[in-house]
């Protein structure tokens, strides 16, 4: 064979050798990017500890699990003295051991309700999609307990911003709407001995942060510039009309 077939037939199997060199660490790193987001896709949500905060009434006193009223719109604010969150004695026992996931494909378990017949639950009521959340003025997102027009599902967080709504008894999982992630659980504890009821943390995806930075004015004014504080010692429960001064039903 002549030198010069000779040296093209070295080269093209030099370069050949290249390109398969080059295929299998492109796909060694496509492979590790598929382990990564596998990971990321798997990777859990933990519970988050606050401050504990036992829950009492608007008198100061202790509020029991048995005086929690059933399918009644109560407000309190944890974990921050300026994040509310509802509570709600859903009358039934909850769905318990309830696979969730963040916007971020945060897998986490909502364990259920807590008190004697585990229906009474806590969830965040900054809603997940733009924020809004009840204030002194107005509130656009509530617990509905019967169906309307514009809901028709009844026993539901909705929010009248853009009509997201929530299933507190699983988990506050979205039930329509544009929201894309659960409303944070607020993590309750329940003192058999005393019927007491305890905030201890939060679970699922939180959106503290741009709430703060979002409507940190607002919030200055509302709680006298105390909103970042940790809603820690006590935390006091109402009835939602008596925080806000107009409940907005958006239908």
């Amino acid at each position: 064979m002549a030198d010069g077939a000779c040296a093209g037939l070295r080269r093209h199997e030099m370069q050949r050798r290249g390109f398969l060199i080059g295929c299998a660490a492109a796909a060694a790193t496509d492979g590790a990017a598929l382990v990564q987001a596998a990971e990321a896709a798997i990777a859990g949500a933990t519970p988050r500890a606050y401050p504990r905060a036992r829950l009492v009434g608007p008198d100061g006193r202790a509020l029991k699990a048995g005086d929690v009223p059933v399918r009644r719109n109560l407000l309190f604010h944890y974990p921050y003295v300026g994040t509310p969150a509802f509570l709600l004695n859903l009358g039934r026992p909850t769905r318990r051991e309830v696979a969730l996931s963040t916007s971020r494909r945060e897998r986490y378990t909502w364990e259920g309700g807590v008190g004697p017949q585990r229906s009474i639950v806590a969830f965040s009521a900054i809603c997940a999609h733009r924020l809004s959340y009840p204030t002194r003025d107005i509130s656009f997102i509530s617990y509905r307990d019967e169906t309307s027009p514009v809901s028709r599902r009844g026993q539901v967080i909705h929010c009248c911003s853009e009509h997201s709504q929530y299933d507190p008894a699983d988990g506050a999982r979205v039930l329509a709407g544009p929201a894309t992630q659960p409303l944070a659980a607020i993590l309750l504890e329940h003192d058999p001995a005393t019927d007491g009821l305890f905030a201890t943390g939060t679970l699922g995806g939180e959106m503290f942060d741009e709430f703060f930075s979002r409507f940190e004015i607002k919030l200055s004014l509302e709680h006298g510039g105390r909103a970042r504080e940790a809603a820690a010692g006590t935390a006091v429960v109402q009835p939602i009309e008596a925080y806000c001064r107009q409940l907005m039903r958006c239908a």
